[in-house]
């Protein structure tokens, strides 16, 4: 074999090195156009939410009575116009933005945390163990748990910060049946038994091999969680049981407009715009992601 044979076997070997599965995955992603275009459109988003407020004139608590029920105008500054109390639709949806955002990531890293460590344990030990742990999820199932949201929070108050949690405690059951059964199909692998046969302790097999192994599946139901967080607790607002006064979030903004409406569109239309596009989004970048990590789909 001459030098350029030797250059050419190089190239093709370079060429057909093995690539790990997220850099499969990340390229995947980056093909669907779709995947791609909603998240710099939830990137846009988040970023406006979190520092547009500082760069408006008005704040979202502040009142103009001379400018009630004001039409969106450039002229006056209210560029998505005013609701019933004078105070600015732009910064209200930006500030209610911050709010559904976070309560968004924060219930659902709860309920991920919760389900995680429980289908984890049920599927990894199995037997009695798992059989009562997912006797106690199924009956959880069979409870209507917006109902049970909704006492959770007449009896405890309706606090902010016990919203995050009493969603994210009610939204952990899909996660926990997923996790177990990846769980149940992991536990069967080599390179677990290889970890029991070294002596590892179950607890540091579970962190070491399982977790890091179910990434994939967690990632992609995170992103399809996430809008439905946000989906309960419009409709928690939409209640009157959500957010409450000065705070604000697009479920209490959406639930004002839907009153005002016939008088007052641009109440509903823009919040309801944002949440629509926010929702949509998180729903195509969670499919890009299932398809991306899934590699059978190629």
């Amino acid at each position: 074999m001459n030098k350029q044979e030797n250059i050419k076997a190089i190239e093709i070997s370079k060429t057909l090195k093995g690539r790990s599965l997220w850099v499969d995955a990340r390229r995947r992603l980056f093909l669907n156009k779709a995947a791609v275009i909603s998240l710099f459109t939830l990137i846009i988003i988040s970023i406006v939410s979190v520092f547009g407020p500082f760069f408006l004139q008005y704040n979202f608590s502040d009142t103009d009575w001379g400018s009630i029920y004001q039409p969106p105008s450039f002229e006056t500054g209210h560029y998505l116009g005013t609701d019933g109390n004078g105070r600015d639709l732009l910064v209200r949806i930006l500030h209610g933005g911050r709010l559904s955002l976070s309560i968004g990531l924060i219930a659902t890293f709860v309920s991920v945390f919760i389900g995680v460590l429980y289908g984890t344990i049920a599927g990894f030990f199995g037997g009695k163990l798992d059989i009562f742990m997912m006797r106690i999820v199924e009956i959880l199932y069979a409870m209507p748990y917006l109902i049970f949201v909704i006492i959770l929070m007449v009896v405890f108050g309706r606090n902010i910060y016990f919203l995050f949690i009493a969603i994210g405690a009610v939204e952990w059951l899909t996660m926990a049946r997923i996790v177990r059964g990846q769980t149940i199909s992991l536990k069967e692998k080599e390179f677990i038994e290889t970890s029991k046969a070294l002596g590892q302790s179950n607890t540091l097999i579970i962190v070491k091999h399982i977790i890091p192994n179910l990434a994939g599946p967690i990632i992609v139901y995170i992103t399809l969680m996430v809008p439905s967080v946000i989906i309960l607790e419009s409709f928690l607002s939409f209640l009157g049981l959500g957010v409450q006064e000065p705070l604000t979030s697009w479920g209490v903004l959406i639930s004002e407009g839907s009153r005002e409406m016939e008088t007052a569109w641009w109440l509903l239309i823009f919040p309801g715009s944002f949440m629509v596009i926010t929702l949509a989004s998180l729903n195509f970048i969670g499919d890009g992601l299932r398809d991306a990590i899934d590699p059978k789909e190629y």
